[in-house]
């Protein structure tokens, strides 16, 4: 059940892909170089491998458990959350200002994807109270903030989004809460919120719930939800915690995975009503809380990566000491280890090669945020915020599909033994699933792709990646290695599927809604498997580079034969998703109704 972290490949992509030299020219980056990304990394390695990893397979034959409305975790998650708070993890992204460390978002992801590759379910605790720290810096009082922040920031307490109602899933227009407003400026609080994340735990002294809510004689629909702060503890003015807020956790729900991770059902306002704060402004609820939810996407996409990590790692041991069958090519005369066999040769390199891939993808796009965050120059800030938000539905989206195929994957690898728990590879699959649906499903992310990501200009951000892509292909084929060319083209390929469909989507969105809406899957599928090849693509570049200098030979080999692996076995699905989404349209809409 052992995890190493992947350290070295991470620092490759800090280094050589999101060019973390280029991040520390930044204004308020200055110490955040490759030197300093290295120290962070193998610390943070430490404290997921010895704490957090071993307290997995514990917390899913273990789960948390509630009772009289308390939550109790599994035993040594307690202990553990308090060990990562005060290693300054939770504030590793934050400002200074609020007791952070202030480090910019490419080292902070890599650090995301350990915590997750070492204890998903740990990890959903620190991931939505980031969540909750972006929208109060965001659209937070200084009153809010002075009162929240630090403490959020530090660990001490902990955030939960709640969104969810009964009859409001993905629809938030149907968004029931009601909040009151009192004479002293806050809030009362009315409702049931359901599938909250940590909504209650034994972890920290105090959670403070954002919460959508609608005010009296608001509007309709999405226009008339406002955000609240409701904590489940009052705090006093001198920042003492005071009495118990009227927000309850009625159950727990019981889950296919991330079983240690309480999600609750909360109720607010049974006893006279919940004490909540307004951030921001009245009717712009959801708009703050898009902040919340664009930070969680990225995030559960990393988890994407991170879970896939996990699988491979363990179906890469199983395979070295599994004893089964002759090799077919009569190099062994006796039954051999499993990874003798070339077809568990292609498991683990898709496992491989598709982990790395998102890793890159991933890594580059958190790049891209710092610097449409704090780049000092306008028109840089612009164009790295159109490239990241055009990442993001592919990091979510991608990222959390390709961790089905690759936890998959790791139970095929172990045979019968994957399918018993007690082995422990079945845990990865069960608790990916998750990823696919929770902050917006893959279709929501599709959605998201095809309206605001490409429609919406006209396809002018997706040109002009491709136009980027291009560059590659052209570097590629100036290399002129075998592995280099066998990239190039099946990298030309999958760009030009690509800029087909995106063609068909920005011209179909308004007269074809259904035709076009029909491939919005398999559209985010092809682009983000176009980036991850294209990312894997500059790594080949790289890593012949510095082969060629004598540096470390069989990382930088490793690092070339799954870039070709992921071209000729993953890349060349791009031009048959192509001619399903701008052909096979028909088909999706054709059947009728009443014949399913």
């Amino acid at each position: 059940m052992s995890y190493t972290a992947p350290v070295k490949d991470m620092l490759f992509d800090i280094e050589h892909l999101a060019n973390i030299e280029q991040i520390a020219q930044i204004p308020g980056f200055e110490d955040a170089g490759l030197d300093t990304a290295q120290a962070v990394l193998e610390e943070c390695a430490k404290f997921n491998e010895g704490v957090l990893a071993p307290l997995n397979f514990e917390g899913d034959k273990n789960p948390s458990s509630w009772k009289d409305g308390v939550v109790t975790t599994t035993p040594g998650f307690k202990e553990a959350f308090r060990q990562y708070g005060e290693g300054g993890w939770q504030g590793l992204q934050h400002p200074a200002d609020f007791g952070g460390q202030g480090l910019p978002k490419t080292i902070g992801a890599a650090c995301i994807e350990m915590c997750n590759s070492a204890n998903m379910s740990f990890a959903l605790c620190p991931l939505l109270t980031d969540g909750a720290i972006e929208a109060l810096l965001t659209a937070g009082s200084d009153e809010l903030k002075a009162t929240y922040l630090e403490k959020l920031v530090t660990g001490e307490w902990t955030g939960t989004m709640n969104l969810t109602e009964p009859q409001a899933g993905s629809d938030l227009a149907l968004v029931r809460t009601r909040a009151e407003p009192q004479p002293d400026g806050s809030y009362k609080v009315f409702g049931t919120k359901i599938f909250i994340t940590y909504g209650e735990h034994d972890m920290a002294a105090n959670i403070v719930h954002l919460v959508l809510a609608r005010v009296q004689g608001a509007p309709e629909g999405v226009k008339g939800i406002s955000l609240f702060v409701v904590p489940k503890f009052m705090v006093n003015a001198d920042g003492s915690l005071g009495a118990r807020n009227d927000a309850h956790c009625v159950s727990i729900e019981h889950k296919l995975g991330i079983k240690a991770s309480p999600t609750a059902v909360l109720q607010f306002g049974d006893h006279g009503g919940a004490v909540g704060y307004l951030v921001g402004q009245e009717n712009r609820g959801l708009e703050y809380m898009f902040i919340m939810m664009n930070a969680a996407r990225y995030a559960v996409g990393v988890q994407g990566i991170a879970v896939a990590e996990r699988a491979y790692q363990k179906a890469v041991g199983y395979a070295k000491d599994r004893v089964q069958s002759r090799p077919v090519d009569g190099s062994i005369a006796a039954s051999a280890p499993i990874i003798h066999h070339p077809d568990v040769r292609r498991m683990l390199m898709t496992m491989r090669a598709y982990t790395e891939g998102c890793r890159a993808m991933a890594t580059v796009a958190a790049a891209a945020y710092d610097a449409a965050h704090h780049h000092p120059d306008a028109e840089a800030r612009k164009q790295n915020a159109a490239f990241y938000e055009f990442m993001v539905p592919l990091v979510k989206g991608y990222s959390t599909e390709m961790s089905l195929e690759v936890t998959s994957l790791g139970v095929q690898v172990h045979g019968g033994m994957g399918f018993i728990e007690e082995t422990g590879a079945a845990q990865y699959y069960r608790d990916a699933k998750i990823l696919t649906i929770y902050e917006g499903t893959t279709a929501i992310q599709a959605n998201d792709l095809v309206g605001r990501k490409t429609a919406r200009d006209g396809g002018q951000t997706a040109k002009g990646i491709a136009a980027q892509i291009e560059k590659t292909e052209a570097e590629l084929l100036a290399n002129g290695s075998p592995a280099a060319k066998a990239v190039a083209r099946r990298l030309s390929a999958a760009r030009q599927a690509f800029l087909d469909v995106v063609d068909f989507v920005a011209g179909g969105t308004k007269t074809s809604p259904n035709a076009v809406f029909a491939g919005s899957v398999p559209y985010l599928m092809l682009a983000g498997n176009l980036v991850a090849g294209w990312q894997l693509a500059r790594s080949l570049l790289v890593a012949q580079a510095l082969l060629h200098k004598g540096q470390d030979s069989a990382f930088m080999q490793a690092k070339i034969t799954t870039a070709q692996f992921y071209a000729e076995h993953i890349l060349v699905k791009a031009p048959g998703l192509r001619d399903s989404i701008v052909e096979g349209a028909d088909s999706v809409t054709e059947l009728a109704l009443d014949a399913f």
